[in-house]
Parts: structure tokens; sequence; C-alpha cells
């Protein structure tokens, strides 16, 4: 107390040396802060100037070596830059004038297509309209890890694209299922790949933030001495997989003859056959379980499309928490490389659809195709075999393979 004290007679016997070094604290940090405002505005310029820039990059990619395949094979192709909100309108007056949807760009443009196809109704789960018109994603973007299991993987980009572009001449298409991700304050969000949520997927995430450390193991390590144990707690609350119903015919069935017809329709009359009753839909079932895990995942089995599954599911995996510190970052290093990949001794749950509750505040963010949200709870359901791909022969005869 005593020394408090003599700080403030110090303080006030020399008043006039206390004013100048106010004045000059004061000037100084609001020139730092004017400083600091002006770097966050030249970085959000620079931003956006490399938006610009991609996106010309991207329409020269297609223009020269995607345009001219399809315009050779004579489809007349209309072109819709989606720059702005609101274009789901325009979408929709072409989309049931059209033969099929051709996506070029990357992540962020196939989940924003995805947003317009739930505003117009497309998405829903009663809907099947949509189901029947192939899509056509032409990777443009920095990550297509769509592509991979679409078309030829190749570190050429040329070679990609063109294989993409083929796939469409071609016409072999596979479905590929959807996860809707909705919560009570955003609207909804779609993804062909997957969520992630935990450690792993904030290590990815700072790759570009630490760029002068050139290996990821030591991005991993300094990730690690921020925080450690980097362990996510919650809640969650699954439904059991629904068995798959048989697949449509591809070939419609000739029609019967008129002699055949006349008969069917005077038994029918004469005999009109019994309506069972409806039945009232069985309550789901959820299982819940209170989980403390590293990183958890909620995917589709569109990494391999042409498989054959006996039941409609998603895969959530939940990475144990008991990882040393040596452990983490040998798994962050490979997760960073492949980061559907499952560490050893992962719980892996099949579920057909999925709650999470998260707490209010500070549960950090969510990766959804490899677009960054912020963390909440969230419903995630599957939409089984909602869309259907263009996919390439060579990757669809390897997938076919592997199984």
């Amino acid at each position: 107390m005593a020394r408090v004290v003599k700080v403030f007679r110090t303080l006030r016997n020399h008043w006039e040396k206390s004013t100048f070094a106010v004045c000059v604290l004061l000037y100084g940090g609001n020139w730092l802060y004017g400083k600091h405002s002006d770097n966050v505005l030249r970085r959000e310029a620079c931003i956006e100037a490399r938006l610009h820039f991609l996106c010309r990059k991207a329409n020269r990619l297609f223009e020269k070596n995607a345009a001219p395949i399809l315009h050779l094979a004579g489809m007349e192709v209309k072109i819709v830059k989606t720059d702005y909100e609101g274009q789901a309108k325009k979408l929709m007056e072409l989309m049931y004038q059209t033969d099929m949807l051709i996506i070029a760009g990357g992540d962020g443009t196939l989940q924003e297509v995805q947003k317009y196809l739930h505003k117009m109704g497309l998405l829903k789960r009663s809907s099947e309209t949509f189901s029947k018109i192939p899509i056509a994603f032409i990777p443009l973007g920095c990550s297509n890890p769509l592509s991979q299991s679409l078309h030829l993987d190749s570190n050429n980009k040329v070679q990609h694209i063109t294989s993409a572009t083929l796939s469409i001449l071609r016409g072999e298409t596979v479905p590929l299922d959807v996860l809707q991700i909705k919560s009570e304050k955003e609207q909804p969000v779609f993804a062909l790949l997957g969520l992630r949520w935990g450690a792993f997927r904030d290590v990815a995430c700072s790759i570009s933030n630490y760029w002068y450390l050139v290996n990821i193991g030591l991005i991993t390590i300094s990730s690690l001495l921020q925080q450690w144990p980097q362990t996510q707690q919650t809640s969650l609350s699954y439904l059991a997989p629904v068995p798959r119903p048989p697949d449509l015919p591809t070939e419609i069935p000739p029609r019967p003859n008129l002699l055949y017809r006349i008969y069917r329709r005077l038994k029918n009359y004469w005999n009109p056959p019994i309506q069972e009753p409806p039945k009232d839909p069985e309550p789901e079932r959820w299982e819940n379980k209170d989980i403390s895990t590293l990183e958890l995942t909620v995917s589709t089995h569109n990494k391999n499309p042409v498989k054959r599954c006996e039941a409609d599911s998603m895969l959530i995996t939940l990475d144990p928490d008991s990882l040393t510190a040596g452990q983490f970052v040998t798994e962050g290093t490979k997760k960073a490389l492949n980061p559907m990949e499952s560490v050893e001794n992962a719980l892996q749950i099949e579920a057909n659809a999925a709650c999470l509750s998260l707490p209010e505040e500070g549960a950090g963010f969510y990766d959804i195709d490899n677009e960054e949200y912020e963390a909440m709870s969230v419903e995630v359901r599957l939409l089984p075999r909602k869309l259907r791909f263009f996919c390439s022969a060579e990757p669809r005869e390897q997938l076919a393979q592997a199984q």
C-alpha cells in the first residue's frame, strides 16, 4: 500500500511530466491503432483481389480446356456465374429447361449451387425431380477432393479438367448421397463429403497461418503447444441406418397391348383392389451418447460411390481422446494430408441421422466440405442418392475392383 501511495505522490509532484507522458502514450496508441486499421484494410483488399484473380483464372481454365470440348460435341452451353445472392430465381428458370447441370469451380462453388438447389426446393427429402438430372463437376479450384472419386486423379491440371469434361460425353453417372446440416439459428447447409469438428481440423486450418513452418509436423507441434489436451465434449444422438430400397429399373418396360389393358380396367372396375388403411409411422428411436473426442467426423460414403450398400447410412467417426502428444503430432500430420482418414482405434458409428448438442460459446468451428462455419448444435440428416454425378470410367473401374 505504501508503494502505491508513493507512486501517486510522485505523479502529483511531477504533474507536468506525467501529463506529457500520458499525452505521448495516447498519441502513440492512436498512431499504432491507425496503422493496424490500415493493415486490416490492406489485407481485406488483397483477399478480395485474390478472389477476383482466382475467379479470372478459373474462367480462363474453363474457356481454354473445357468449353472447346463441349462446343465440339455439339452441346449448347448456357453459362451462369454465381457472383451474387438472389440467383436462385434465375437458376430455377433455366433448371427445368436443361438436360444437365455443369458445375465448374471449386468446393465453394459446389456448395453454393447446393444452397440454390435447396432454395428452389429440389433438395427436399420428398423431391425426386432433380435426382434424374445429371450433374457434371469440372474441378477448377485449388482443392477438389470430390473430383478424386469421380475423375482421373492427376497432378496435371489440364488432364484433370479434360477428363472431367469427357465424362460428360461418355454419359456414365453415379448416385451420390447428400448431408443436410441444419441448426435453429442458420439456414441449412448441404455437404457431399462431410463435417469435421475438432483438434485435427484446427491444425489443418492453421497451415496457411504458419506458412513459414514448411513441415506439417512442426505446424502440428505449434498447435499442440497452444493448448493440450485438445478434447471436445458433446452429447451425440443418432438414428440407426435404414435398409436401402431396391433400385428402380433403368429401362421402361414395354406397354401392354390394347386388349390386356381393357381387360385389366374391367377387372379393377368389378373387383376393385382392397386398399389397406394407412399405417402410423413408427416413432424415431434415438440413441444418446455423451462423448469426449479429439475430433468428430460425419461423412458420406461418396468416397466410393460405386460401392453396394445394404443400408442408407452416413459414418460418424470419433477419434480417441487418449492419444499422447507424440501420437497427436503423428496422426495430425497424416490427417492434414488425408482429412477423412480415421485414427487407429477410432469409434465408428453407422447412422441415418445425428444430433450434436454443443455449448453456446467456445465450440470452435466446423469444416463442411472445406468451408468454415461457426460450430453450434446441429441436426445432420442423410439424403440418400439425391444427386447423380457424371463419373469417368477409370476411377469407376478402380473403385469397383477395390470393392
